[in-house]
């Protein structure tokens, strides 16, 4: 496993007048891992995901992606995999369309779609839907297929697994997993405690803005301690639990 951090996160700060919603935060992610990024409602870590990616200016600090800021990556898509909304696709193209179009932008052939379609589930007359008929794990695994279709090195994934059935995140589970086990890097948030604890190597969970635990996952299993029970302790406060 390369020792080069592929995701490199540095005091990272958000600042909405006088509140602050990201406060110097700093991790990273490795080749070959899945972080599991971790935190209540609210806590910052969509903020943290979007000035990852290049959607919201920080205030403070830096964040790269393969030793560059997202920003400045000449194709992103062919070296980052994003998924933050899943519903921020055209509703009146069907799944097929959004992907050709997504294909033809970043440079990517068009005749990968099919395989690609067959990859996610959405093949057949599912991919020929429009995607307003979707239903929101339908909408999560074409966001899947867009992530996935530059053949990225990096997977960035805001709460993928809503909307899944049962089957479609064991699915997720394997498709992530078998992702880093070829030396991709992995950054998944998601509420989905267990899921996150049967695939990650690293957990990060952030509270209030705050990053308030960065711990090994193997070491977190050896200690006999669920995660779910790690969670709970370290983002209830004295304050919430009244």
């Amino acid at each position: 496993m390369m020792d080069t951090p592929t995701i490199e996160v540095q005091g990272l700060t958000k600042r909405y007048g006088d509140r602050t919603v990201v406060d110097h935060v700093s991790f990273t992610c490795r080749p070959g891992t899945v972080t599991g990024f971790l935190g209540p409602n609210g806590a910052g870590k969509s903020t943290t995901l979007r000035m990852l990616c290049g959607l919201t200016r920080p205030s403070a600090g830096t964040a790269t992606v393969t030793g560059r800021p997202y920003r400045d990556l000449p194709n992103p898509a062919r070296k980052v995999g994003v998924l933050l909304d899943a519903s921020a696709q055209h509703p009146g193209r069907t799944g097929r369309e959004v992907l050709t179009l997504a294909a033809m932008t970043i440079g990517v052939d068009p005749s990968r779609v099919p395989d690609m379609l067959e990859r996610v589930g959405l093949d057949g007359r599912a991919g020929r839907r429009r995607v307003r008929a979707y239903s929101l794990g339908m909408r999560q695994r074409l966001g899947i297929a867009l992530a996935l279709l530059g053949d990225p090195e990096v997977l960035v994934l805001d709460e993928p697994a809503n909307g899944l059935d049962p089957e479609g995140i064991a699915w997720m589970r394997r498709l992530l997993r078998g992702f880093a086990d070829r030396g991709g890097t992995v950054l998944l948030s998601s509420h989905l405690l267990a899921e996150v604890e049967a695939i990650a190597d690293r957990i990060v969970v952030i509270n209030a803005g705050r990053i308030v635990a960065d711990q090994d996952a193997t070491e977190l299993r050896a200690s006999g301690q669920r995660l779910e029970e790690l969670f709970l302790r370290l983002v209830t406060s004295p304050a919430e639990a009244s």
